[in-house]
């Protein structure tokens, strides 16, 4: 075979074995989310009560409508017919209605999922941004000043539990004014230029974000610090000090992408508690996410909105791990080979 053709070759047998794994992890889907969506239905029907349970005892609310409302939604009927009834609504795209905002769950579950989306992303960015900088930093000085001290904000940082890291920040807020507190636009938000629409989103974005980076950020610093100084010991590296390439050189060039693969399966291990760190700093902060939502929908007893909740967030899962698989594919042919 003609040598020259040998690289489009391979080139389209990493392409095909993208796209196979992508295929089966999608594949892979479907079975989770249908025992996620069960299992969520079975958690919350096993409770006592229901919204409707609580309608009841507003003198306002006729019996007749009581009893059309359970007819209407199956709630009269056993949970497995309940449960068929809502996961054929669900193919056409139907979640049920809201029952405390007297909408459908879908309108509430798409306009806060954007915002959950925008947080963890957002913070995701800035968690990056602050830990890939001190962990080369750490690992080119290791067991200095400069290594210690990054060490001990590491520490701090892991020691500080979410919900207190978001109290924090809404005492700094109301006390400084700095920031907005709750919501994800101001008041004259539609009087607003695009660039000016833009700006005051991320002004009610960064300290949300930012307090979900101080959470995230150890494991990413310490992991990239932990698999430099790994890198750096190896025999390729001493031969490249023996070339007289610069420090910075070997730290950039050869060093930190050799240790970009723990990093990267680490951020598909990180997502849940991304996740659910979001879920608790938009509780805390009123930030509007899927988050508050669930949380909203479990006091009200909101059932069909807390379901899809917990399926979304599943989803969010799944995609984000995905996502991480195709990142550690791409940067090690290895893994692309072994999975193809």
């Amino acid at each position: 075979m003609n040598s020259q053709f040998l690289p489009n070759r391979l080139k389209l047998y990493n392409r095909g074995s993208m796209l196979k794994l992508i295929l089966q992890r999608f594949l892979a889907l479907i079975p989770l989310l249908l025992t996620v969506a069960l299992g969520s239905f079975l958690l919350v029907r096993i409770a006592p009560g229901d919204f409707l349970t609580e309608m009841s005892l507003n003198p306002q609310v006729s019996a007749e409508t009581l009893r059309y409302l359970r007819e209407q939604y199956a709630l009269d009927q056993p949970w497995y017919l309940q449960f068929s009834k809502w996961l054929m609504g669900i193919m056409s795209g139907d979640f049920g209605p809201s029952f405390s905002c007297n909408c459908a769950a879908s309108d509430l579950i798409y306009q806060r999922l954007a915002n959950t989306v925008w947080l963890a992303t957002a913070g995701l960015t800035l968690t990056l941004l602050v830990a890939l900088p001190m962990g080369l930093l750490a690992a080119k000085h290791r067991n200095g000043a400069l290594d210690r001290f990054f060490a001990f904000l590491s520490a701090l940082s892991l020691s500080s539990p979410s919900f207190l890291l978001a109290l924090l920040a809404v005492v700094l807020a109301a006390r400084s004014g700095w920031f907005p507190i709750g919501g994800v636009h101001s008041l004259d938000y539609a009087r607003l230029s695009a660039a000016g629409k833009l700006t005051d989103f991320l002004h009610h974005l960064i300290l949300p974000a930012s307090v979900l980076a101080l959470r995230q950020f150890p494991g990413f610093f310490r992991q990239l610090r932990a698999s430099l100084i790994e890198t750096l010991s190896q025999d390729y590296i001493l031969t490249a000090r023996a070339k007289g390439l610069t420090e910075n050189t070997i730290l950039m060039k050869h060093a930190f992408r050799n240790a970009l693969n723990p990093l990267i399966s680490m951020l598909g291990n990180s997502l849940g508690s991304l996740l659910s760190g979001a879920f608790i700093v938009e509780a805390i902060m009123s930030w509007p996410g899927l988050g508050s939502l669930t949380v909203s929908s479990l006091l009200s007893r909101d059932l069909f909105v807390l379901v899809a909740c917990l399926i979304f967030a599943a989803l969010l899962l799944a995609l984000g791990n995905l996502l991480a698989d195709l990142l550690l594919a791409l940067a090690d042919p290895r893994i692309r080979s072994s999975r193809s």
